[in-house]
Parts: C-alpha cells; structure tokens; sequence
C-alpha cells in the first residue's frame, strides 16, 4: 500500500515548484520526482533533461495547467486501496495550482 504524502512533503513540493515555475534552476529533485509521475509529463531522462525541456520561462507552469484535469486522480474513491496517497498527490497538485492564483493576484493588484 502507498503511504499518502505528509503535510510536510506536500508543502516542501508546492514550494518547491511553484520556484520552479519561476526559475527552473530552482527544480529539486523532490519536485522532479512529483512531476514526473504526474500524468502528461515525461522523465526526458534525468532531472536535468526536464530542467533543459523547461527552460523557457512559463512553459512548466503552462504544461501544469495544460495537464490539471488529468491528475485529479477521479478513479480512486476514499476507502480504496491507495486512495489516500492519490488523493495527497491531488491536493498538492491543487496547491501548486492555487499558487498560480496567488501569485497571479500579486502582480495584478499588490504590485509584487
């Protein structure tokens, strides 16, 4: 049975794409490892590969989007078997996604 991500990992995995996102340099390989499972993106071999594929700025953050509805993760229903671990993948998917928003609503009206 797969264990479900820890609040902690999930935090540590959204902060460390949404930097990423901005700067993908910043890629750890805790990141890493959460996108490549994800469904719509692919290994392009290493840590590096992926950081080289994603080199232009907003190209991961549009490929996270892009792929949004594909790791919500439907198909597994609470009380199933792994249905906690894919659901903590589906929240910290979200996450990632609502810091979009944030950071979205900075530039727009905090001038950040």
């Amino acid at each position: 049975m797969l264990k479900p991500l820890t609040p902690q990992q999930q935090k540590n995995i959204v902060r460390n794409v949404l930097a990423a996102c901005r700067d993908i340099e910043k890629l750890n390989g805790t990141g890493y490892k959460f996108l490549n499972l994800c469904a719509g993106f692919i290994a392009h071999y290493d840590l590096n590969g992926f950081k080289a594929y994603y080199s232009q700025p907003g190209s991961l953050q549009a490929d996270i989007e892009a792929n949004a509805q594909q790791n919500q993760w439907h198909n597994f229903r609470t009380g199933e078997r792994d249905a906690d671990y894919y659901h903590s993948k589906r929240d910290t998917y979200n996450q990632i996604l609502a810091g979009f928003c944030v950071d979205q609503y900075r530039k727009q009206y905090a001038g950040a």
